[in-house]
């Protein structure tokens, strides 16, 4: 998603810019796309418990600010006021996401997380196999794309409070990548029963996170400001690292990923107008979040463990790779993350893969998706021969 090496963080897409492939957040420029591959089915865990929101098997209505049960009129009353400006309007209408009939259906999600393939269901979920969002999410990438979100989330100090009121022990990012994934998996490829309930059990654990920081400032896991910036910095690190590492994704297709994520944004509650819903609106949502965040104790401790290739603790059934290589693996997410974030961690002495440039980050991830996408095609079953 680049034309030259050089980019400027932050900076609005132009109208004109719109169709040469721009990343929302850097301006680089994608090449290469990756092969369809079938994610859905018994890899996505069944709740086996319709959800009353879904009318049927149907796709929910993106328009519909909290289907499910909850939205504005479904929140807490007294939490405090939204801790960005992200909570406001951000444009008068939303965007009609791509519909299609499905195609051959990708294969499993690379990354923390796989979700294998399965038997063709009446209720195609969320999102249809034709559509951006499973060829975004079917990138082997995934993985480094979601470390970076969390490193992003993390500059929020009031995420932070949330996250650290939620859990006794440190933030472990690890640990919170494999729910990520997980949960991103299920909204994808799930039905759209199961996503419904993901994103209602998500709001029955947000709904318990709320308090104070010690300088005083009020904060809740269910404020829709910061539920907007962690949903903002999802969208646009999958689209940043999947796009410079090599997937091509013209411009007009990376604004309707970017909509299409909208139906995931309501899952947790919030509005069309809340979230981005273009790359221009993106940018400009970023430039507007910026001079709220900074850095906490917690949020560098956890970004140190990553780059300096500290074992990360097992969670229960969670896979996490191997040393040595998912050190530098680790450190390339911090390396992609964009150039102002890297100066608000201040890290010293970035060891391996952590201390690369742009471009050598850019290098670095199309190496490894293609490397990552020869040993998929390495443990595909074996096909038959083509006919005579």
């Amino acid at each position: 998603m680049r034309d030259t090496d050089e980019h400027h963080e932050g900076d609005a897409v132009p109208p004109d810019e719109h169709d040469r492939g721009h990343c929302p957040l850097t301006g680089l420029r994608s090449v290469g796309a990756p092969r369809p591959r079938d994610a859905s089915g018994p890899g996505v865990p069944n709740p086996g418990v319709p959800n009353p929101g879904v009318a049927g098997p149907g796709v929910p209505n993106p328009g519909v600010p909290n289907p499910g049960g909850a939205g504005r009129g479904g929140r807490r009353s007294g939490r405090p006021g939204s801790a960005l400006p992200g909570a406001s309007r951000i444009s008068p209408q939303a965007r009609t996401p791509r519909e299609a009939s499905a195609p051959p259906a990708p294969r499993a999600l690379s990354g923390t997380r796989t979700f294998p393939q399965a038997r063709p269901r009446p209720d195609r979920g969320l999102f249809d196999p034709a559509s951006i969002t499973w060829q975004v999410h079917s990138d082997p990438l995934m993985g480094i794309a979601g470390l970076r979100a969390l490193l992003l989330q993390a500059l929020h100090p009031l995420t932070m409070a949330a996250v650290s009121a939620h859990h006794d022990a440190p933030w472990d990012p690890w640990q919170r990548l494999v729910r990520t994934t997980e949960y991103v998996g299920v909204t994808t490829y799930g039905t759209a029963a199961q996503a419904m309930l993901a994103g209602s059990r998500l709001r029955a654990v947000h709904a318990r996170i709320y308090g104070t920081t010690r300088s005083g400032r009020p904060f809740a896991a269910e404020d829709p400001g910061l539920l907007a910036w962690v949903h903002a910095c999802l969208v646009a690190s999958f689209l940043e690292i999947v796009t410079r590492g090599g997937l091509s994704l013209p411009g007009r297709a990376q604004d309707g990923y970017i909509a299409e994520q909208v139906r995931t944004a309501a899952l947790v509650g919030l509005e069309p107008g809340e979230v981005p819903r273009d790359r221009a609106e993106l940018v400009a949502y970023v430039r507007q979040v910026r001079p709220s965040l900074a850095v906490t104790r917690t949020a560098r401790d956890a970004a140190w463990s990553v780059v300096s290739g500290r074992e990360p603790r097992r969670a229960a059934g969670a896979p996490v790779p191997d040393r040595p290589a998912w050190a530098d693996v680790a450190g390339l997410a911090f390396a992609t993350l964009p150039p102002w974030a890297r100066r608000l961690y201040a890290l010293p002495e970035l060891p391996g893969a952590a201390g690369l440039g742009d471009a050598a980050a850019t290098v670095a991830l199309r190496e490894l998706r293609t490397w990552l996408q020869a040993a998929r095609e390495s443990r595909a079953p074996d096909r038959p021969p083509p006919a005579p």
